[in-house]
């Protein structure tokens, strides 16, 4: 399923683009036709999406090294492993569609258009964070990015909730629900399913089958591992969510799919994360440190877009370290910014709980002599 090799599956289509071709294996289908079996990229396109899987990367090692030296606390789920899901997301879809995930969401908050020193800051419970410092690492937003949740499945159905307005403004957007395998069993997917269907709603349910639930493998928790055919009467994808041009182009079809009335979508993005569960999972408990470096030196998502743009001539490993060098030096300075912002005031704990207007006479605070008073 996932990729083996990317060198030999490419034609220059001119000076500053180039076709590749995907693996037999790279799709998998249900009830459905499959995507296209190449993906034609300009230098740009490409630069770009190594671009943004360096960002994530390195916005992700630096979240480690924060938690580690006790400027994050709490918890915290890196997606080390799993750029190629957003890059190759937000490379398909345009700002109005909406994209909804779990608590392993620092990479979509980025490529949805929030900065990486947002995100730290926010990570670190920072007055300049993009919840203000209130949410955390599990409670991240951004323009039609809905989360960041944390209760395991519960954004699913919240998904199709936002794809029902999508349709019912008919303002030609859609939405991605993402999930984890480990959230696949969850009964409020499966009525979430069975929503969209009957309302034929303008939504894509993402399975990112990183093929471990917390600390259990996929095979032990699931009766069937092929999470792209559970919709039963929704039609699905399997996806090499290791490859980010597969990826973009399975998100192009699943939005012409969502907007050309056929009603819903799953895609499974078959993927692997090289840290544990959270921070405070070492993450070969369960699995072998052989597995882990077998992933990371055979799949990885990063080095097979470097290898594509560099066999296909479109860029030279000059350019990458170019990139490597100034993301590097773009996430230390964002670093130092969220590290010299101060903590929100404790006059924040008594915002954004209602719509203005809509307030009730008092809020309590932390103990029951903390009372805010709202003018009526």
């Amino acid at each position: 399923m996932l990729r083996k090799s990317v060198r030999a599956f490419f034609s220059k289509t001119s000076a500053d683009s180039a076709t590749f071709k995907f693996g037999e294996a790279t799709f998998e289908t249900h009830n459905c036709p499959a995507p296209p079996s190449e993906s034609t990229a300009t230098k740009q396109e490409l630069l770009d999406l190594y671009k943004v899987m360096v960002e994530i990367r390195r916005l992700e090692t630096a979240c480690d090294q924060a938690y580690k030296a006790k400027l994050i606390r709490g918890f915290c789920h890196l997606s080390t492993g799993q750029e190629a899901i957003a890059a190759g997301m937000e490379a398909a879809i345009t700002k109005q569609d909406s994209i909804i995930t779990a608590y392993r969401c620092h990479g979509f908050t980025l490529t949805r258009g929030q900065t990486a020193m947002s995100i730290i800051a926010e990570l670190m419970g920072r007055k300049t964070g993009c919840s203000l410092g209130k949410g955390g690492s599990m409670h991240l937003f951004g323009n039609e990015f809905y989360g960041g949740n944390g209760i395991v499945g519960a954004q699913v159905p919240v998904g199709a909730g936002i794809a029902f307005a999508h349709k019912y403004r008919n303002n030609g957007a859609m939405c991605f629900s993402l999930y984890g395998d480990g959230a696949a069993n969850q009964g409020q997917v499966f009525e979430a399913y069975n929503m969209a269907k009957l309302w034929g709603l303008p939504v894509t349910f993402v399975c990112e089958n990183n093929m471990y639930g917390m600390g259990t493998s996929a095979a032990r928790a699931a009766a069937s591992t092929r999470y792209y055919s559970r919709g039963d009467y929704i039609p699905g994808v399997r996806v090499n969510g290791m490859d980010v041009l597969a990826v973009r182009e399975a998100c192009k079809y699943a939005r012409d799919w969502n907007l050309s009335g056929n009603g819903p979508l799953v895609l499974e993005m078959v993927t692997y994360r090289y840290g544990g569960h959270s921070m405070s999972d070492p993450g070969t408990t369960y699995r072998t440190r052989e597995e882990i470096q077998q992933m990371r030196s055979k799949n990885d998502a990063i080095n097979g877009i470097k290898e594509r743009i560099i066999s296909s001539g479109l860029g030279t490993e000059e350019e990458l370290k170019a990139i490597d060098k100034q993301i590097r030096a773009d996430i230390d300075k964002a670093v130092a910014e969220a590290t010299a912002s101060g903590e929100p005031s404790m006059a924040e704990l008594f915002t954004d709980v209602y719509v203005k207007g809509s307030e009730p006479p008092t809020i309590r605070g932390t103990t029951p002599d903390q009372i805010k008073t709202f003018a009526q």
